[in-house]
């Protein structure tokens, strides 16, 4: 089984419009879109959710206000600075302390130091899990939620699951839309893939973010390609961005151009390809054509 991981230095590069497109194109595949913080492949390829699942990614750390004896011990070590002298009163003392669940990390080392046990720590669920089927396949997705993180995590499981999934069906690729950027999630989303498609836009930003993709797929030893989309909108942005990966090693496999039905297809619930026969069409044909050759 091949994986492919489509990713891109910032969000908004149309990364994942290029991996619906794929997905209409590629056959025996299973999907995982492993962008959780702000996944919207389902929005194209509208899935059917078959099984659903928690995802625990964090810890839920809270002071028992009967049980404290305001010793202060709790603030002193708490790193986050997540703990504050302004609890309800017990009959014991006047006020106690409380956690303040957003500055709060689940390390859990105040509960561990907390002589009196007047600190509960225990599993909180994050966010959820699915495996789903689709138009063009079946497909791990998840999200988060609100405020959650360990998103790294969560972009693990969605690829274990995922290649659980194709080695019971038998499937020989794994196509994955990653997250953008370079954090945890990302570095989650690429280690041990066989390919990645770097999605990249003719910007300075784009580039100044396509420099720091590729070091970060450099040292995980990631085999990379890049892909400009909306070259036509600055050419002369497009071949410099294709000369640095050049220079580099890395192949600057094609461009897609700029073009409305990209839009249009999105509202319509429909991939690029199955929304127009046009040229842009043609050129992500072409580009799924050199990524199948690349990943041998």
């Amino acid at each position: 089984m091949k994986e492919l991981v489509v990713i891109s230095g910032k969000g908004g590069t149309g990364k994942t419009s290029i991996v619906a497109s794929f997905a209409t194109l590629a056959q025996n595949n299973v999907l995982a879109d492993c962008d959780v913080d702000a996944a919207d492949l389902h929005l194209v390829l509208a899935p059917r959710i078959i099984s659903r699942h928690k995802f625990v990614g964090a810890r839920d750390v809270r002071i028992l206000p009967g049980h404290c004896i305001a010793c202060g011990k709790c603030e002193e070590i708490c790193r986050f600075e997540a703990i504050y002298f302004d609890g309800p009163g017990n009959g014991i003392v006047p006020k106690t302390f409380r956690i303040d669940p957003l500055a709060c990390e689940g390390c859990g080392v105040c509960a561990h130091f907390c002589a009196e046990g007047a600190i509960e720590s225990r599993d909180a669920q994050s966010g959820e899990w699915f495996i789903s089927e689709t138009r063009h396949g079946p497909m791990v997705h998840a999200r988060l939620f609100a405020a959650q993180e360990n998103s790294g995590k969560l972009v693990s499981l969605v690829r274990k699951e995922a290649k659980e999934l194709a080695k019971k069906r038998g499937l020989d690729l794994l196509l994955v839309d990653g997250s953008p950027g370079i954090g945890c999630p990302v570095i989650a989303s690429v280690t041990g893939a066989d390919f990645v498609l770097v999605v990249t836009e003719p910007t300075l930003s784009g580039k100044h973010d396509l420099e720091r993709v590729l070091g970060l797929t450099k040292h995980f030893g990631a085999k990379a390609a890049v892909c400009v989309n909306k070259f036509d909108l600055n050419p002369e942005m497009t071949e410099e961005i294709e000369a640095f990966a050049r220079a580099n090693g890395v192949k600057a496999l094609s461009r897609i151009r700029y073009d409305p039905a990209v839009t249009k297809a999105q509202v319509m619930a429909a991939t690029v390809v199955e929304f127009t026969g046009g040229a842009i069409a043609q050129e992500i044909k072409t580009l799924w054509e050199r990524v199948t050759l690349a990943m041998g």
